[in-house]
C-alpha cells in the first residue's frame, strides 16, 4: 500500500468517524418545544350571555277592579316589609333593598302612568331586563311583579300578590337576593288608581368572578410564547439546513444550537407556568358557571 492510498483510506475513515460522532462535534441535540396548543381557556357558560333573556320571571300583571280610597297610603318600605314577612314565614332569606332596582321599578311605574299601559313590556319594547340594565345593575336572573287598582294599604297589596300563583312564586323565589320596589298613585284610564312594581334579582356579584388580571397575565404569557416560538423555529430551521464543514463553522453551529436550546427551555418553562395560571383561571370559570346554574 503506497502513501497516497494510505492517506485516502485515512480520510475515508476519519469522515466515517466524524459522521458517526457528529452530534458530539456539533453540540447537543436540539431541544423540543412544548406545543402551544396545550394552552386552553375554558369559556364562561352561555348562561352568562343568555341568562337575562331566558330567566326573566314576569307573571301576568295583577289588576284589581277596585277604586283607590282617599285615605289609602302605600309605601315602598311597607311593601318590602310585608314581602319579607311572607318570606320569613316560608323560611326563606329576607330580600335586601337595592337602590338600582328601586330606580328601575320607579321608572317602570312612571312610564306606565305616562304612556297609559299596564304590561311587562312597554310600547317601546322595554322589559324589566332592559330597565335594570339601564341602571347598570348586572344580574343573573330578574323578575317583575306588577299591580294596578285600589289597595287599602301595603299589606292588602302584598296579600293580593300572594293570592296570585305567579306573583306568589316571585315573592317566594329562592334564587332572589335583592329587590327594588316602587309605588305611585295617579290617573290611569280615567280613574284614580295605584300602580305598584317589584323588581326581584339575583345579582351577578352573588357569584365568584374570575380574576381579570389573571386572564390578562395569561394572554400576555401566550403572546410571549408565540414570539419566542417563532424565533426558536426560525433558528431551528436554519440549523437543520446548515452543513458546517470546518472547525470555525462547527463552533458557530454549536453556539447557535446552545442559543436555540436556551430559547426552547425558556419557552417550555413559560408554557408550564402559563398552564398553571390557566388551570387556576379555569377553576374560577367553573365556579362561576356552577353558581349561575344554581
Amino acid at each position: 500500500m503506497n502513501k497516497r492510498l494510505a492517506f485516502l483510506l485515512f480520510i475515508i475513515i476519519l469522515g466515517g468517524v466524524f459522521w458517526f460522532f457528529k452530534d458530539s462535534f456539533l453540540g447537543s441535540k436540539l431541544t423540543d418545544i412544548s406545543e402551544p396548543s396545550v394552552l386552553q381557556f375554558e369559556k364562561v357558560s352561555e348562561k352568562v350571555a343568555e341568562i337575562v333573556k331566558r330567566e326573566i320571571v314576569a307573571p301576568p300583571p295583577l289588576r284589581v277592579e277596585k277604586k283607590a280610597t282617599p285615605k289609602a297610603n302605600l309605601t315602598p318600605d311597607g311593601i318590602l316589609a310585608w314581602t319579607n314577612a311572607e318570606r320569613k314565614k316560608a323560611g326563606l332569606p329576607l330580600l335586601t333593598a337595592n337602590s338600582k332596582l328601586s330606580a328601575a321599578a320607579l321608572a317602570k311605574a312612571k312610564d306606565m302612568f305616562q304612556n297609559q299601559y299596564f304590561a311587562h313590556e312597554s310600547p317601546g319594547g322595554k322589559g324589566v331586563g332592559d330597565l335594570v340594565a339601564e341602571e347598570n345593575y348586572e344580574f343573573i336572573s330578574v323578575g317583575e311583579n306588577l299591580a294596578l287598582g285600589g289597595f287599602e294599604n301595603d299589606k292588602a297589596l302584598v296579600d293580593a300578590w300572594m293570592n296570585s300563583p305567579g306573583h306568589r312564586a316571585n315573592i317566594l323565589g329562592q334564587s332572589w337576593l335583592e329587590i327594588g320596589v316602587a309605588v305611585g298613585r295617579g290617573m290611569f284610564e280615567g280613574r284614580d288608581a295605584w300602580l305598584a312594581v317589584q323588581h326581584f334579582a339575583k345579582p351577578l356579584s352573588a357569584c365568584p368572578q374570575p380574576d381579570p388580571n389573571l386572564k390578562i397575565g395569561i394572554e400576555s404569557s401566550e403572546k410571549k410564547v408565540g414570539e419566542l416560538t417563532a424565533m426558536a423555529n426560525q433558528l431551528r430551521a436554519e440549523l437543520e439546513n446548515s452543513q458546517p464543514k470546518n472547525r470555525k463553522e462547527i463552533a458557530e453551529y454549536n453556539q447557535r444550537v446552545g442559543e436555540h436550546n436556551a430559547l426552547a427551555n425558556q419557552i417550555n418553562t413559560l408554557v408550564e407556568a402559563t398552564k398553571l395560571l390557566i388551570n387556576t383561571y379555569n377553576s374560577q370559570i367553573r365556579a362561576l358557571n356552577q353558581c349561575i346554574a344554581e
